[in-house]
């Protein structure tokens, strides 16, 4: 199959990132010709158009104006629409907001739905603002217009969680849309839980050996709970340190730890090329997102064999098994459940962890994650009445 794959940055460092990349080589790797439409890219492999192999996807820059983020996400949704309607693909698969796709997967869940769940924690002036704002009146035009009857042949979901909200807010049929959980490179996070890890990392930021080390790891704080992690490590029994990973403003965050007693029980370690290491030493994971499709950083700290404590509103707490492998928070916004789900998942063997997290993530490899997104692209051209030759685009 000619398959074109849309994401305005394409790189292999972050998240969401680095699954576009993945699943870019691992469709090249099978045969299929991919080419990627971005605004910009950085990757270890990739310089540009120039240059081809059968694993390596070819680059195709899309031209953005400049100006405010609104402006730029319809020059970018515009731009990549040109562009495509001169080519010819049997697939175009589209990670972003954008109005020309046979398939959108929304990885970043709904923009109607997120601004909801983002007024259980701003000011009240702050959703005033936020109807008028541009850049929000865009998002949520593009989004209506995709998830219209002909805005799209597919839609791709992360969780059932991300489908059920697709249904409520728009309407969309529900055989529209396939569901296809994020998978992960277990093998790049693996560790044989052994003693050497942890007490490596405690050398690293001198704490004792009895330490509880809780892990959070992500940017954009707010969203992601940080606050309310904050004020549930104040809950808990000493000795207990909390790794904040991540890019956001820290000056509120460690004014705030300073005004509940615990700043010598936090490190703010910014954001880092390698978490790796943080995964395999720490005791238990803690996100108590307040939105989240589905958060990639949870399925990696199961895959480095860590308990996961995170909010039942992340799409990844369907794959968590609650007292087995971690604790699911149904309030991300109590400190007093957050700081009780740690205790709990703290407690948990670590041979009925590591079992469970097995049974996870024997259904989240790549393998099956591209039969699942290749038979999503069979059925689309059986729809299309395309034979996967790159014959042409409607």
């Amino acid at each position: 199959m000619k398959i074109a794959l849309i994401r305005e940055k394409y790189t292999d460092f972050g998240g969401a990132e680095r699954y576009v990349a993945s699943l870019a080589e691992n469709l090249a790797q099978r045969g299929h010709e991919i080419e990627i439409f971005a605004r910009t890219w950085k990757t270890r492999n990739q310089d540009g158009d120039a240059g081809v192999s059968p694993s390596r996807p070819i680059l195709h820059r899309v031209p953005v104006l400049k100006g405010p983020s609104f402006l730029q996400i319809l020059s970018f949704a515009q731009s990549v629409r040109k562009m495509l309607q001169k080519g010819r693909y049997d697939i175009i698969h589209s990670f972003e907001r954008t109005l020309y796709q046979d398939i959108y997967r929304a990885g970043d869940g709904c923009h109607k739905e997120w601004l909801a769940q983002r007024r259980k924690i701003d000011p009240p002036g702050k959703a005033i603002l936020h109807r008028v704002n541009p850049l929000h009146r865009t998002l949520l035009w593009i989004e209506k217009q995709i998830f219209s009857e002909k805005g799209c042949r597919a839609v791709m979901t992360n969780s059932r969680r991300g489908k059920k909200e697709i249904i409520d807010l728009y309407g969309v049929p529900e055989e529209k849309i396939s569901v296809i959980y994020t998978p992960v490179d277990s093998k790049r996070f693996r560790c044989d839980r052994g003693p050497e890890k942890r007490e490596e990392l405690l050398r690293q930021f001198g704490l004792k050996g009895e330490t509880s080390l809780l892990l959070f790891v992500g940017s954009g704080f707010k969203r992601k709970g940080l606050t309310a992690t904050l004020k549930a490590l104040a809950l808990l029994p000493s000795p207990v340190h909390l790794l904040v990973v991540g890019k956001d403003r820290l000056a509120p965050y460690k004014r705030l730890a300073g005004n509940l007693g615990i700043e010598k029980a936090v490190t703010f370690t910014g954001p880092l090329t390698d978490v790796v290491p943080y995964y395999q030493g720490a005791d238990l994971f803690v996100f108590p997102t307040i939105y989240e499709p589905f958060s990639n950083v949870c399925i990696e700290a199961m895959a480095a064999g860590l308990p996961v404590v995170t909010s039942r509103i992340n799409g990844a707490s369907e794959v968590l098994l609650d007292g087995e492998n971690g604790c699911i928070i149904e309030d991300p916004l109590d400190p007093a459940e957050i700081a009780a789900k740690i205790r709990l998942g703290l407690a948990i063997p670590k041979n009925k962890i590591a079992e469970s997290n097995h049974h996870v993530l024997d259904r989240l490899t790549w393998g099956n994650h591209i039969e699942q997104v290749l038979a999503l692209y069979r059925n689309v051209l059986n729809e299309k009445g395309l034979s996967g030759k790159g014959t042409r685009n409607d």
